[in-house]
């Protein structure tokens, strides 16, 4: 009975612990941007909470997706696009569910560069952005259909890996 409370208390542990998603300038050849910080994943009982703990950012308020691919590669080019499992192909928002899942609300950066603000993605949970890519926008993302009428949205300046576990 003891080994049975054990590996439940093991196995919820492992299964809701957060994930720390270990945050670079992007560059042409993968990781090797400056580190700019973490941002820490958790499941709630309202969506994925991203907690980020970034410094040395251009202030203002900027996009931040879930890309499909696990890659940082040639400037983030290489982690695609949003993620879309069910293949909507529409960029509306964190809130609305007729859109696909990888778009997040703002991203907000204070005068100093640092980004502290919590950000809740009530659509999402750990499971579904695990082994995905993170990655920050040199601009501000108005949820626009047409990506390219967002200034600076198209210009991916930072970007991590989601871990599994």
């Amino acid at each position: 009975m003891k080994w049975i409370a054990c590996f439940i208390f093991l196995f919820a542990n492992v299964c809701f612990a957060s994930r720390i998603i270990p945050m670079r300038w992007v560059s042409c050849n993968g990781h090797q941007g400056q580190v700019i910080g973490k941002v820490i994943a958790d499941d709630t009982m309202y969506g994925l909470l991203l907690t980020p703990h970034l410094y040395g950012l251009p202030s203002g308020i900027h996009g931040i997706h879930v890309h499909v691919m696990p890659s940082c590669s040639n400037y983030a080019r290489a982690a695609g696009g949003h993620l879309d499992p069910v293949h909507t192909g529409l960029h509306r928002g964190p809130y609305n569910g007729g859109g696909h899942l990888g778009d997040l609300p703002v991203l907000i950066v204070d005068k100093s560069g640092r980004a502290t603000l919590p950000i809740l993605a009530p659509r999402l949970k750990l499971s579904l952005v695990e082994g995905h890519s993170l990655v920050i926008n040199g601009g501000s993302d108005n949820y626009a259909e047409n990506v390219g009428k967002q200034p600076g949205s198209n210009v991916r300046i930072a970007c991590g890996l989601i871990p599994w576990y």
